[in-house]
């Protein structure tokens, strides 16, 4: 089982190192997962808990009350 792992471990390493073409793609990709995600965090995902609640009791109070209330009962 060791000798498998090992021999895979060395197929993707030289495949890796062998690259020439490949090596331009996986940067690009890279730079542009990056950016997508550092987007996505600074203007869809702000930190709505440390601007509304001055220190962590008050955060943990907020959560908890939004995971715990009841959902309205109303008829749809």
């Amino acid at each position: 089982m060791k000798a498998a792992l090992t021999n895979i471990w060395r197929m993707y390493v030289d495949g890796f190192r062998n690259m020439t073409v490949g090596r331009s793609l996986w940067i690009m990709i890279l730079i542009k997962l990056f950016l997508i995600f550092a987007v996505m965090k600074l203007f869809f995902f702000p930190d709505i808990l440390s601007t509304n609640y001055p220190d962590d009791d008050s955060r943990a109070d907020a959560v908890r009350e939004a995971l715990c209330a009841p959902k309205d009962a109303s008829p749809r």
